[in-house]
């Protein structure tokens, strides 16, 4: 009697076997073998799992293990992106220390991902809250930092009130904070360390000629926009205004002691036409000067400081401004105009002021619109015909955003704007007031966090505000533990052992309280994978040539400005300090996409409710406790919807095999997969089938025959039952290795072996339950199952050494070859035959390609069906396609 199909006791048994034999352990080098580096971005160590997280894991494992049995030394490790804030804001509610908030998630969500299966090695597992790993983080800002690579400066940030940390721009979505989505983010002036990510912006561009067609062509404009480089002209404005210079000053000087705002133009064309100047808020010029002059402005200037920086470029976004009181001085013609305060310009951009010019560019149009200001007409444009249009600035309801041919701009009169733009600025470089530049929208990586749960920034002040830099001996600088949790301020400041110290000569110092953006964490723990327990240095260069750039990432678009953009500028860096020779961190992306499911919201409870809450009720979701009808929509999962799905239950009712399975086969990897219950069964049902099927014919098979003499079958003793079973075998082989080699498209390749078994199926019913089987047929269903076998390895592991022990092997499937496949036997010999009388067709008929025009004359005529319409007729001609079909003529 056949066993029957229990997952979990499977699952268990060879999980534990897998764990005991070690056998997902990895070697840095492997002789004759070619290295092959898959990773999936490492978790932050929530404490749950929900299946969104296994779809990136089941993408990964099955590269992993596919490109094992393809021969390759594979490294396939994991880790825990374990600093930040949620673990600080756990400690305030809960009392506990970050710490062991951390490590007990870790541990259960490392339960968790075991019970898939997963072949992660788990010796070089890391966890980055560790000082093992951060110290690392500490060594690296010291040597970037003499090198020129990190610097602090004052400015404005980005400054959450809830989180009472700075966020970068990328964390600021829709004025909110990432994390607290109905937190309005402000600005606060802080003194704040960076990353110089700029220096390196023309080859992160450039860069993307060496990723492209290896990543997703969206990451690469994403990245490419968010890089925005733009090439124009730097122009010198001077300041209306006799500046007393203390030595204090952070305003540009020239060597009349005047004030200097330089602004960047892509349009130097129209530089004869500003109107009015404006800075942004945040310009040092405003504090400096401006606000001392004019302090009724100030509460204009605060409002416009706190509004969203995003929100204040945006198109609709209606502009606001208010008049300085000073003037500058146009350099080219010694014009005096308005010096303006303006939310649409920011410091991040440019030189965070802009030359206005509103006859020729929509903002300052609407600008100028609002507050009266001036407009002159200096480039005309040109009609279709090569003819000027003559434009009334009175009659003007839009700016004329375009090129053509210049006026009221003196010498440069008459000239188009392409060769104007250069003229013009070789006359700004002959007269000292400007240049031509490249101008970057990237702005320098902000890296100062105010909280404890992070890096330690290792860097000590002096009593005179000095900076001394961590002697490389005393790393790691270590969190301290006798801190408090208030949620107030940041709790580093709590600790009197942390932050007093004495520097190398005998002064007080005082310790950086801010620590790292985690974002410096996941920049190069590719990286540490490679020999994660070494602590005498990060890793080791030749390992980290031999594996880098990593072959495979997979991970989530969200991250496609964020933390892939800081990889590759950190990765960079790390050459430039002589750790890598490789020029970008991985070679190729995967951006799995989401998985989606129905979240279910009360307007009388006013929250989402759990599934296990809901019941259907003439097919609409309702409250089992109240009743009340459910609004319901599918989006992404999320806690904050309480529509993720745990796959521990999952694999309690279906098994971690069926739960891949449909992750894998529900959608290619890189569209949404929408969850659905119907669809895990389905893949159960396939398993169990596939599982029932081996185990009552594994008798029937020539357990004798094996694969290194191609299973021993001799192709012309086989029956047509035969042929066509290996034919299908053959040919699922090589549709299932064409769909994972191209871009990983599992669901075709799952797709091909659900065929597979249905062949199969109908194999044994009339083959062998009708007892109609031959020696050579033991011996290609032998070669038939261990295929099969191996082919749902990569989705299905469990049942997949399951079956394979079942068939008398002692070793695992990971350690096998991926199945070959003979490019003869799958190729189609068989055709359907289309018989037409008089043109319309009467009969198809099964035939073989290659078959003689006589015997495909005399196959046609044997039909019983086409006999009815022949039959008494007079035959006029028989036509023959080959391989196709026959039209026979007839009269009477």
């Amino acid at each position: 009697m056949t066993k029957e199909y229990k997952p979990s006791e499977i699952e268990k048994k060879w999980q534990d076997k897998w764990f005991e034999e070690d056998v997902f352990k990895s070697e840095n080098k492997v002789e004759g073998k070619e290295n092959y580096y898959v990773l999936e971005m490492f978790a932050y160590p929530s404490g749950k799992l929900h299946v969104g997280h296994l779809r990136n894991y089941a993408i990964g494992d099955a590269i992993a293990r596919y490109k094992k049995m393809k021969g390759f030394n594979v490294l396939h490790p994991f880790g825990w992106d374990s600093f930040g804030l949620p673990a600080e804001n756990a400690a305030i509610d809960n009392g506990a220390h970050p710490g062991k908030w951390t490590k007990a998630n870790i541990d259960n969500m490392r339960r968790q991902m075991k019970l898939m299966g997963l072949s992660y090695d788990w010796n070089r597992e890391l966890s980055t809250y560790t000082p093992e790993y951060y110290k690392w983080n500490q060594k690296f800002f010291i040597e970037m930092y003499k090198k020129g690579l990190v610097y602090k400066k004052k400015s404005y940030v980005n400054w959450c009130p809830d989180c009472n940390t700075v966020l970068a721009n990328e964390q600021v979505e829709d004025g909110k904070c990432w994390r607290h989505g109905k937190t309005d983010v402000i600005q606060k002036e802080l003194s704040q360390w960076y990353f110089k990510i700029t220096e390196y912006a023309e080859e992160l561009l450039q860069g993307h000629e060496e990723l492209r067609g290896h990543w997703p062509e969206q990451v690469l404009t994403m990245q490419k926009n968010w890089i925005g480089k733009s090439t124009g002209s730097e122009v010198d404005f001077i300041l209306d205004y006799k500046f007393e210079n203390d030595g204090n000053s952070h305003l540009k000087l020239n060597d009349r002691g005047e004030v200097v705002i330089s602004v960047f133009t892509t349009r130097p064309d129209t530089l004869y036409g500003v109107t009015y100047a404006t800075v942004a808020p945040e310009h040092p010029l405003v504090e400096e000067i401006i606000l001392k002059e004019n302090p009724s402005i100030r509460e204009a200037v605060e409002r416009m400081i706190n509004e969203d920086k995003i929100a204040r470029t945006a198109e609709d976004k209606e502009k606001e401004g208010v008049f300085s009181g000073l003037y500058v001085i146009n350099p080219v013609n010694g014009e005096k105009v308005q010096l303006w305060i303006a939310n649409y310009v920011l410091m991040d951009y440019g030189t965070g002021a802009v030359m206005a010019v509103p006859a020729h560019d929509e903002r300052d149009f609407q600008f100028s619109k609002k507050y009266n200001l001036d407009l002159k007409i200096v480039v005309n444009p040109v009609d279709k015909n090569g003819n000027l249009e003559e434009v009334s600035v009175e009659k003007m309801e839009n700016a004329l955003v375009n090129s053509g041919v210049l006026v009221n701009s003196e010498e440069f009169n008459g000239l188009n704007s392409n060769e104007a733009k250069e003229k013009i600025t070789e006359k700004l470089e002959k007269i000292g007031f400007g240049k031509k530049t490249v101008n970057y929208r990237l702005h320098d990586w902000l890296i100062s966090r105010q909280r404890y749960w992070g890096t330690p920034i290792p860097v000590i002040y002096d009593e005179d505000g000095n900076i001394y830099l961590e002697e490389e001996a005393n790393l790691p600088v270590k969190l301290p533990t006798d801190i408090e949790f208030s949620g107030k301020g940041n709790p580093l400041e709590t600790s009197e052992e942390f932050k007093n110290v004495i520097l190398p000569n005998g002064k007080k110092g005082r310790r950086e309280t801010d620590t790292m953006d985690t974002f410096v964490d996941s920049s190069w723990y590719y990286l540490r994978y490679l020999d994660s327990h070494n602590d005498k240095e990060p890793f080791k260069k030749e390992d980290a040539d031999n594996w880098t750039p990593v072959h495979q990432y997979i991970g989530g678009i969200e991250h496609a400005v964020m933390h892939l953009l800081y990889a590759r500028f950190f990765h960079k860096s790390l050459r430039d300090l002589g750790y890598v020779d490789t020029n970008e961190p991985f070679k190729r992306l995967l951006t799995q996409g989401m998985v989606l499911g129905p979240s279910y919201y009360s307007q009388n409870e006013r929250r989402y409710l759990f599934p296990r809450e809901v019941e259907m009720k003439d097919g609409k979701p309702v409250s089992k406790e109240t009743g009340e009808e459910l609004a319901t929509k599918v989006e992404k999962m999320s806690k904050s919807k309480n529509n993720g799905v745990d796959p521990e239950e999952i694999v309690k009712e279906y098994g971690a095999d069926s739960s891949r399975v449909f992750t894998l086969f529900a959608a290619p990897p890189e569209k949404e997969l929408e969850w659905n219950m119907n669809g895990l069964a389905g893949a159960y049902r396939f398993i169990n089938r596939l599982y029932l099927l081996i185990l009552s014919t594994a008798d029937f098979a020539d357990k004798n025959a094996t694969k290194e003499d191609n299973y021993g079958i001799n192709l012309d003793a086989r029956s047509e039952r035969d042929k066509e079973i290996q034919k299908k075998l053959h040919q699922t082989v090589k549709k299932v290795t064409d769909s994972i080699e191209d871009d990983f498209h599992f669901n075709t390749a799952i797709a091909a072996i659900m065929e597979l078994l249905n062949d199969m199926t109908t194999y044994k019913q009339n083959v062998i339950d009708k007892n109609d089987i031959s020696s050579e047929s033991k011996k290609v269903w032998h070669e038939v199952l261990e295929k099969v076998l191996l082919l749902i390895a990569p989705f299905a592991p469990h049942v997949a050494d399951e079956l394979w022990s079942d068939l008398g092997n002692t070793t695992l499937t990971f350690e096998q070859e991926w199945p070959s496949f003979d490019e003869k036997l799958t190729v189609e010999n068989n055709f359907n035959l289309v018989v037409q009388v008089n043109g319309k067709v009467r009969d198809m008929l099964p035939a073989q390609i290659g078959i003689s025009k006589d015997d495909t004359e005399k196959l046609a005529f044997s039909s019983e069906k086409v006999q009815k319409f022949v039959d008494g007729k007079e035959v006029v001609k028989v036509i023959v396609v080959p391989n196709k079909l026959v039209n026979i003529v007839v009269k009477g």
